[in-house]
């Protein structure tokens, strides 16, 4: 039985710099008696991490090093069928994340990540969906700020409009933080292979089952200046509207009749202009290997900005709920989100797997329909604010 396993958590990653803030807020905010441990394959830098978590509480200097390297599917068993969830920050998902959900799935562990790749997502369901329906393992994926205040902003919204008939929400990201470097690696890598991401969604929707008597949808919108919100909106091709839409097609609570769209929004007409450049262009190096490889060297994976420069970073996303005649506007809102409130953000998702009574779910399941209310309890004690506006 799960509670009968070593550890309530264990967190691969840990080495990198997200993992390193992951363990970091673990220590500082994990309930006491927790029984959680460290994962890698390079046991001497596991060690300098645990040195430096045992400097913060000198009880962390006890914390378990476990063996884990994604090369070595024999290392992601046995940690798998150690824990009740597995964290892992190991990125790009794509080319490293697929045998330790297969891990998880066939030991009936959870799992959560930082992903932001439609293709890996969609693989993994694909591939492990049902084992881990079968095992009872819940496989929760973007669990950072991809997705996680986008899929349960939506979800407080709703429950404030409460409405009986159709649904639309769209969706508006404001921030002042770095990406990191993993994203951007994550996104090039993406970028690169849009055939075959288009060829695994396509896969999966023939496969995946549709909810009955209901739809949910995400609505790519067009660029346009909103009166309420008195932003220019550009649309934003992220996973996140793509993760909405599939909590909406789970819970019948976003009525009969749901669509979504996801925008980035600026002050000014000439910043929304220079944004979209910026991305076409962006996707267009992504095509070339040689422009692609240059970009990617320029933006090393594993660093990120220090603590003061994290410190005045910012984000906002604004959520404009209508139905039944009616408004909703809410708001959800917090500090750095590339890093500390993505940290937050995974660590709270974990412990709500490993610690809270949640709704009965298995295989593939978003953040809203694994923990809804519980994870959004938790991130407003955390600090992010869930609020209604006006």
């Amino acid at each position: 039985m799960a509670d009968a396993r070593e550890h309530d958590l264990v967190l691969f990653g840990a080495t990198g710099f997200t993992g390193r803030l992951t363990a970091e807020y673990l220590v500082r905010h994990a309930p006491a008696g927790l029984r959680w441990a460290l994962a890698g394959r390079n046991p001497e830098r596991l060690e300098d991490v645990r040195r430096h978590l045992a400097s913060i509480d000198p009880a962390a200097g006890d914390l378990p090093l476990l063996h884990a390297d994604v090369t070595d599917p024999a290392s992601l068993a046995d940690i798998a069928a150690a824990a009740r969830v597995v964290i892992t920050t190991v990125g790009p998902y794509l080319e490293h994340g697929g045998p330790l959900v297969a891990a998880c799935a066939e030991a009936g562990t959870d799992y959560v990540d930082l992903t932001g790749e439609p293709e890996f997502v969609d693989r993994t369901y694909l591939e492990c969906h049902a084992t881990a329906e079968r095992t009872g393992a819940r496989i929760v994926h973007a669990c950072g700020f991809d997705s996680v205040p986008h899929d349960l902003g939506v979800l407080f919204a709703v429950q404030q409009l409460a409405a009986s008939g159709p649904v639309r929400v769209r969706g508006v990201v404001r921030s002042s933080g770095t990406f990191s470097g993993g994203t951007f690696h994550s996104a090039l890598g993406q970028f690169s292979r849009v055939r075959q991401l288009r060829e695994v969604t396509q896969r999966r929707r023939r496969v995946e089952p549709r909810p009955e008597g209901r739809r949910s949808r995400a609505v790519a919108g067009k660029p346009h200046r909103d009166a309420l919100l008195g932003y220019w909106l550009v649309p934003l091709p992220t996973i996140d509207p793509i993760v909405v839409a599939r909590s909406g097609a789970a819970l019948a609570a976003y009525g009969p009749d749901f669509s979504y769209s996801h925008y980035a929004g600026t002050k000014t007409l000439r910043y929304a202009a220079g944004g979209v450049v910026a991305a076409v262009a962006t996707f267009g190096a992504a095509q070339v290997p040689p422009l692609r490889k240059l970009l990617l060297g320029r933006v090393p994976q594993g660093e990120g900005p220090d603590e003061r420069r994290r410190s005045r970073s910012w984000f906002t996303v604004d959520l404009v709920a209508e139905g039944d005649g009616r408004t909703v506007h809410a708001r959800v809102s917090g500090g750095d989100p590339g890093y500390d409130e993505t940290a937050k953000m995974l660590a709270e998702s974990a412990l709500c797997l490993a610690l809270d009574d949640n709704p009965p779910t298995a295989g593939q399941v978003t953040t809203a329909q694994a923990m809804g209310e519980h994870l959004l309890a938790r991130l407003q004690a955390a600090g992010i604010r869930f609020e209604v506006v006006g």
